[in-house]
């Protein structure tokens, strides 16, 4: 079968190869997936070069999400339950980019034909980060104000979106002006230039000096300003490093006002839920998905072969990048 492989870290257009290899069996438990496409997403490309939180066993194939067809189980009652069907798949070992990939029963779950597959294939990453953040970890209530950097991303798009749903207001910040009038369409109830005068926004915005609710995937001097608009026990939850810079963070102001920085990496809290409460939330957001609440705008389609170039479109941003693998 074919495989996007990798011997080595570095730029993933420069590493990135296609090759053919053996098909992999899966074990008891797992299943086998025919692959039908895969999102390229901020966490495959730091995977790439040697910055994300996993490290590969080489040669790696990247790819921790995507939707296929379940073709064969390796044994259990799960696996036979999930074969011939339509699945998103999460994979944190083998990778998706590839014609046939294995994962276990567990990390597949059946999408009905309404979703299409450019949908189905981002069901994972950004669509359950965003909801578990606003609705599990922080717990954001009906009018409470939320702050976000990287607003305009297919993840701060569709957590503007679950502000309307749930009722809880965002602030939006962004790099672009010609961002705030597409957020502001969207339902966004403030919009921030990340050059501009964050304090004044807020508190014209809120009434008060600062926010209780705030979640950063940027870090660097972005994510320090999302720090220091925290109000007194307020809280920022940081899931991601786009900047590849650290916070600069005075301890007095934590100390003095209890404000609180909380990581979240969404593997982690996922394999640490209780199954009846992932299976409850992957429920909800197939259903917010179908109502078009958690959907991925802005979609390229590149084929498997394109690796190179669609790596390249995907670090440009602004697109979901999606590699086209097989067909139905």
């Amino acid at each position: 079968m074919r495989a996007i492989v990798f011997d080595q870290f570095g730029e993933p257009a420069d590493v990135l190869q296609m090759r053919e290899v053996d098909m992999p069996v899966p074990g008891r438990g797992e299943v086998l997936v025919r692959m039908l496409a895969s999102p390229i997403n901020p966490s495959d490309l730091m995977y790439i070069t040697g910055k994300y939180g996993l490290k590969p066993a080489f040669p790696a194939t990247p790819g921790f999400e995507g939707v296929g067809i379940v073709e064969r189980s390796g044994g259990g009652l799960l696996g036979r339950f999930r074969t011939g069907k339509r699945v998103a798949v999460v994979n944190d070992r083998l990778g998706n980019w590839s014609d046939y990939t294995v994962t276990t029963a567990r990390q597949v779950i059946p999408v009905p034909d309404s979703i299409p597959d450019a949908q189905a294939a981002t069901f994972f990453v950004n669509p359950l980060t965003a909801h578990a953040l606003t609705r599990y970890v922080l717990r954001i209530p009906s009018g409470g104000w939320l702050l976000q950097t990287a607003a305009a991303s297919a993840l701060g798009k569709m957590v503007v979106r679950l502000g309307r749903h749930y009722g809880f207001r965002t602030i939006n910040v962004v790099r672009h002006e010609h961002q705030v009038d597409e957020l502001k369409k969207l339902g966004a109830d403030a919009v921030l230039l990340a050059n501009g005068d964050w304090q004044k926004g807020i508190r014209e915005s809120t009434g008060s000096e600062g926010v209780l609710y705030a979640i950063d995937p940027v870090g660097g001097m972005i994510g320090t300003q999302a720090v220091r608009s925290l109000a007194p026990g307020g809280r920022l939850i940081t899931f991601g490093s786009l900047s590849d810079e650290a916070y600069q963070i005075e301890p007095r102001f934590l100390i003095s006002g209890g404000q609180s920085i909380q990581g979240f990496w969404l593997g982690r809290w996922a394999k640490q839920q209780p199954i009846l409460r992932m299976l409850r939330l992957f429920k909800r957001v197939r259903a917010l998905q179908s109502a078009g609440v958690l959907t991925t705008e802005s979609v390229v389609e590149y084929p498997l072969d394109q690796v190179r170039e669609a790596v390249q479109r995907a670090k440009s941003g602004g697109t979901k990048v999606i590699l086209r693998i097989g067909s139905r």
